[in-house]
């Protein structure tokens, strides 16, 4: 059942969705109801259980609209363009946390930019900004800046020279408590009994063909019945990953260490640049251009309005969709409960490639009903 969030009075409406007006763009209006296969595609299977599905007669499931930029994404792929800027207005749908009494059912305003930017620090600062601006609006005194980027920890493990399928299940768990530490556990380079790297190279020698064939005999053999939904070549496929992954040169125990400390950076904004910087000369890893242009990023956020003071950078900051891959942020007050920002927004350069366009893109969004105080 949907709860819908209180409604915010015109004038400080009026007063939130202004910066997103002047930032202007082309008005976009996306459709309600947005392809579940696609959602999960660039989102995450995670996200599955706070969708709202549809049942319809179409062929295809459907879910109510949990954001705009996927739909964004697609509008503009659609439109041929090499770039555009795009602002939007509407309802959005998504399940609150359980044991959370959060909305369902809210007003979100947004931007979409896409192309590939001349100058990437300077678009992040004015996206971010653009945000800051629309939530002061809202009145709140105690807003607080969060700040992350998985691109600086995904350049961390390729400059440390972590062998690319270890990167990518690590990228994978990056923000899933526990899970990240498993993964870690597992790239590490322990001793194994060599039964398992027997069945990983006849998984990564068959075809897929003959690979899935197996599993399917196994299945019959054993007598298991599939659940969750997921074919045996999509089954067969993460198999192939995994045996891939324990052929893969493994971490040293130092290396592990190393990428362990780097997550679990948090704190003043440049304070953890330079303690990303220590790590990266303790590793003998080149993140220097990455770096200056975080602090260049940082410069260019303070001068529009946001206080250094407010701000937090975190290395191990994800947000909820999993298509973020530079810069991210949310705004946040302690008003409110832990996973309930006002705005937010970042990099999201590879979903449009995934989506059949070309690189490039970043947004940012705005949830007035938690802008506004209780009351006011």
């Amino acid at each position: 059942m949907l709860t819908t969030e209180a409604r915010v009075d015109p004038a400080r409406l009026a007063a939130i969705r202004a910066p997103f007006e002047a930032f202007g763009g082309e008005a976009l209006d996306a459709p309600v109801l947005q392809p579940l296969s696609r959602l999960l595609d660039v989102a995450g299977e995670a996200l599955r259980a706070r969708l709202f599905v549809v049942q319809s007669e179409q062929a295809e499931e459907q879910a109510l609209r949990p954001d705009f930029t996927v739909a964004a994404a697609m509008a503009h792929i659609g439109s041929g363009k090499a770039s555009g800027r795009y602002r939007y207005e509407g309802k959005a749908f998504i399940a609150a946390d359980r044991g959370s009494n959060a909305p369902t059912e809210f007003l979100q305003i947004g931007v979409e930019q896409f192309g590939a930017p001349p100058d990437c620090a300077a678009e992040d600062a004015e996206v971010a900004s653009l945000a800051w601006a629309a939530a002061l609006a809202g009145g709140r005194g105690d807003l607080a800046l969060r700040l992350g980027d998985p691109g600086l920890f995904s350049r961390f493990l390729k400059a440390l020279g972590v062998a690319e399928a270890h990167a990518r299940r690590l990228m994978r768990a990056f923000g899933r408590p526990g899970a990240f530490e498993a993964e870690l556990h597992l790239s590490k380079a322990v001793r194994r009994d060599g039964a398992g790297s027997r069945l990983a190279e006849q998984l990564i020698r068959a075809s897929e063909a003959e690979a899935e064939a197996l599993l399917q005999e196994i299945w019959r053999l054993s007598g298991i019945q599939p659940v969750g939904g997921r074919t045996a070549g999509e089954i067969i496929g993460r198999l192939r990953e995994r045996a891939q992954t324990e052929l893969e040169p493994k971490l040293t125990l130092a290396e592990a260490d190393l990428v362990a400390r780097f997550t679990h950076l948090d704190g003043e904004p440049f304070a953890v640049l330079d303690a990303v910087a220590a790590l990266a000369a303790e590793a003998g890893a080149d993140l220097d251009q990455g770096l200056q242009d975080w602090r260049r990023r940082l410069d260019l956020i303070a001068g529009s309005g946001a206080p250094m003071s407010a701000m937090r950078f975190t290395t191990r900051f994800v947000r909820p969709f999993g298509y973020y891959d530079g810069m991210l942020f949310e705004i946040v007050s302690p008003q409110l409960p832990e996973g309930e920002p006002i705005a937010g927004g970042g990099r999201y350069d590879t979903l449009p490639a995934r989506l059949g366009g070309a690189p490039g893109a970043i947004g940012c969004m705005i949830r007035p009903g938690r802008a506004v105080e209780a009351g006011r």
